[in-house]
């Protein structure tokens, strides 16, 4: 299977080798410590992986509108993510 369709970088590589471990663990967290649905700020039931379906998507559209806004500087918009992330966890 030839694969120089793909524009394989070493960040796209290490993004989702991120997110598959990512998920891997969750997986392992929840058939370890199940987890009954909690009631956060925005008055909805939220499990652990509500919680990291949200924080991935909130973070893709900071990084697009950092891109859009500033252009550069992109691990300042990963700072913006990991503070959005523990927020999402934390209250959420």
């Amino acid at each position: 299977m030839k694969m120089e369709w793909m524009a394989w970088t070493t960040p796209t590589a290490i993004f989702f080798i991120v997110i598959a471990c990512t998920l891997t663990v969750f997986t392992v967290l929840a058939i370890k410590f199940p987890e009954a649905p909690r009631m956060g700020i925005l008055r909805t039931e939220t499990t652990r992986g509500d919680r990291l379906f949200i924080t991935l998507l909130g973070s893709a559209f900071i990084n697009l509108a950092w891109l859009g806004v500033v252009g550069a500087n992109q691990p300042y918009a990963l700072m913006v993510c990991l503070a959005y992330a523990v927020a999402v966890f934390r209250w959420v």
